[in-house]
């Protein structure tokens, strides 16, 4: 037996074990509401006010500056929630692994978002930004692991769909912050964290986490620490094949996205067919997009909890995902682009609840759930790194937007395809 076989038998049961009670509603309500606040603080400046504090900053450098903030965000982003979350699979707080986690991150983003709304040159901005992301993910790696250590297996569809939800409704809400502010990107950082704070209020009074005892806590090693973020393929080959298949779903949603607006400015025309701006073109798409995510994740999610079952629904939205490329590359009008963004929404709402749901099925370890799933976020993360290097050759020299679309269909399918490799969940 070894040593860390024989240590988990010391494990107080409750701690560790797989749940069997539902969550109930103020559980849910709580959960939602906290990925509501995570979301509406992230894509409000990611959306609008970063682009306006940089034009504030230098007009004239405006792109490089909001490509600066951004990117080192997004690199903060990629080591922060696997980070964060092997933090809260170590902590043996009387209050629970993930609510310390959820507090901490609230006010480390609140407090730096307040700070970025005076912030007085780039550098300032740049590093108050990645305080942000560093932050909002240590609240999202502890709020997203709090499911599968409370909610059980047959309901696990249903909250991730609402999760789903919650992070849909957040990224609306940043919009709206960011557009009644209109232009005083200030006020706008201050409501973004004000909202993050509200958000966590319910689940912060109201969650009641199991405490980690500390017998539960292996003794720490650096190396150990670092060697455990490697989940092996060869040992856990139905989580590669999950982390592979969100990857290539996350690649092929963005590869859609990225260059819309380009797409209905040069392709679609929509200022000379339709006399529509082409920014207000893209809020109406991602307005529709965003409501069919909203209802479809709920459905979708109860639909695999009742059926028992999470692949073929996982096959299935890949494959709306993919009509929704297909429709808006060969019908470039706008009537088509609507109809690709609804097909779009109710593909991908499907999608992030199921797929969710099958991943909390083949984490390694229980006691490692938040670090795990940190690695499977990774894959949500770095899409859109790699989306714009794969997206661009397609519009530039391989055939154009058509092309783009199709690639996109083609690696999204990929996603169906590898799915079916994965043997321990139906």
């Amino acid at each position: 037996m070894t040593a860390e076989a024989s240590h988990q038998e010391h494990v107080p049961e409750s701690a560790l074990a797989e749940p069997v009670r539902r969550v109930g509603p103020l559980w849910i309500t709580g959960l939602v509401l906290v990925n509501v606040g995570i979301n509406a603080a992230f894509f409000g400046p990611i959306q609008v006010l970063i682009g306006q504090q940089a034009q504030a900053f230098d007009a004239g450098h405006k792109e490089a500056i909001l490509a600066l903030v951004t990117g080192a965000g997004a690199a903060v982003a990629l080591v922060a929630n696997p980070l964060f979350g092997a933090f809260s699979d170590r902590t043996w707080s009387r209050f629970g692994r993930r609510r310390p986690w959820v507090l901490i991150g609230a006010l480390l983003g609140t407090v730096a978002l307040v700070a970025l709304a005076g912030a007085p040159n780039v550098a300032a901005a740049t590093v108050l930004w990645c305080f942000v992301q560093l932050g909002c993910n240590g609240a999202y790696a502890a709020i997203t692991a709090a499911i599968p250590d409370r909610t059980p297996v047959p309901q696990r569809g249903t909250v991730g769909g609402l999760a789903a939800m919650g992070q849909t409704v957040g990224i609306l809400l940043g919009a709206v912050i960011a557009a009644v502010v209109s232009g005083n990107f200030a006020l706008g950082y201050i409501i973004c964290g004000a909202a993050l704070v509200l958000g966590s209020v319910l689940y912060l009074a109201t969650a009641d986490d199991d405490p980690l005892p500390r017998v539960a806590i292996r003794p720490f090693s650096l190396g150990g620490f670092l060697a455990s973020f490697w989940v092996s393929p060869r040992r856990y080959p139905d989580f590669a094949w999950a982390w592979i298949t969100r990857l290539l779903v996350n690649v092929g949603n963005h590869m859609v996205t990225l260059y819309l607006l380009f797409f209905l400015t040069d392709a679609v025309r929509l200022k000379e067919t339709e006399g529509i701006d082409p920014a207000t073109g893209v809020l109406i798409l991602t307005g529709l997009y965003a409501v069919f995510v909203i209802i479809t994740s709920v459905i979708g999610g109860r639909l695999s909890d009742r059926a028992g079952r999470r692949k073929p629904l996982v096959i299935t939205s890949s494959i709306i995902i993919a009509v929704a490329s297909l429709t808006i590359g060969f019908f470039p009008v706008w009537p088509g682009a609507i109809v690709g963004a609804c097909i779009l929404g109710i593909g991908f709402g499907t999608y992030l609840a199921v797929d969710f749901a099958l991943i909390t099925q083949v984490l390694p370890k229980a006691a490692d759930r938040g670090k795990d799933l940190g690695v499977i976020n990774i894959a949500n993360s770095l899409p859109q790194v790699l989306a714009p290097g794969i997206a661009y050759p397609f519009v530039a020299f391989w055939g154009g937007y058509i092309s783009l679309y199709v690639a996109a269909a083609v690696i999204g399918l990929l996603g169906a395809v590898f799915v079916t490799r994965i043997r321990s969940v139906s």
